[in-house]
Formats: C-alpha cells, structure tokens, sequence
C-alpha cells in the first residue's frame, strides 16, 4: 500500500512498525474509535481527513494483532505540498510504552523534506521537531496554539486536502 520500510521496534519492545495494509483498516478504525470516540467527527481535523487522500500509514503489530495506528494525509499549506499527521491510536494495553512516538518518528522518517502539519501538544511532538504554527489556517474551528509544523520553511497560507 505505501513504499517505506517497516522499522523494529527498540530493542525491549515486543511490537514491530509497519506499513499499513488495506486490510489492516477495520483494526485502524476499532483503535480510532476506542481512543478518540464519536467525538472525533466534530474536529475540525477530522473533517480535513475526510476530504484528503492517505498518503501513508502505519501500524504497530504485536503477536500478528493491530495495538497502534498513524497516519499521513496529502495536503497543502498556503498552496505547498504538505503531510497532516493523525490521528494516532494505541491500545489501551499498549500506552505509556513509546509506541505512540515510535509512530510519530516513523512518520517523520518517511516524510523526509516535506512538511508535516498537526493538531496536538507542543510538549509531546516538539521532541520531534514540531513548532508552531501560527499562519497554518485550518477550515474550521481550532486551538491556533495546539497547531504545529515541522518543515524547513514556514507554514503559512490555508490548509487544503491534495
């Protein structure tokens, strides 16, 4: 489904990151569900998601089973190509372990020189590299602060499904 290669886990995992696989979708969306609830179709990230195409996704096995998910989604930022990350989903069983990053790193690494865009805490990705994001216009309602960017030149200008 995507060209980038799976990445192991750290050494004391027991999960390992992988492409997602069209049939990995109905383990995608239980984990979107449980973490995030119905809830989530009123964000205005959510609706951003509807209209762009994924232009990337991974999951996380443990023992054959889907425990995490991620994905990226074609956009564009003030008319640039651009990546929007999310949502990210982990198991219940499996949070608090470093599978949530190990995602978000797999993320970056496949972005290589594209821009990644989110919705999210600047305490947790700024680690990643992510800042703010102050002249990224969203469609929609927004925490302006809780936007966040991670590229070589500003992002400014509206977002945009691709």
């Amino acid at each position: 489904m995507f060209d980038a290669p799976a990445r192991p886990a750290p050494q004391d995992a027991s999960w390992r990151i992988e492409i997602e696989a069209s049939a990995d979708a109905p383990a995608v969306e239980g984990l979107v569900l449980a973490a995030f609830g119905p809830g989530r179709f009123a964000k205005t990230a959510e609706r951003l998601r509807e209209r762009a195409r994924i232009a990337a996704g991974f999951v996380a096995r443990e023992d054959g089973l889907v425990i995490g998910s991620v994905r990226l989604w074609a956009i564009t930022v003030g008319g640039e190509p651009a990546l929007f990350l999310g949502p990210i989903a982990v198991s219940a069983g499996s949070r608090r372990a470093g599978l949530g990053a190990d995602l978000v790193q797999a993320c970056v690494d496949h972005a290589g020189d594209v821009g990644i865009l989110l919705v999210g805490d600047l305490p947790y990705f700024g680690r990643f590299g992510f800042g703010p994001a102050p002249d990224a216009r969203l469609g929609g309602p927004v925490d302006q602060g809780r936007v966040l960017w991670r590229g070589a030149a500003e992002a400014s200008g509206v977002v945009l499904p691709a």
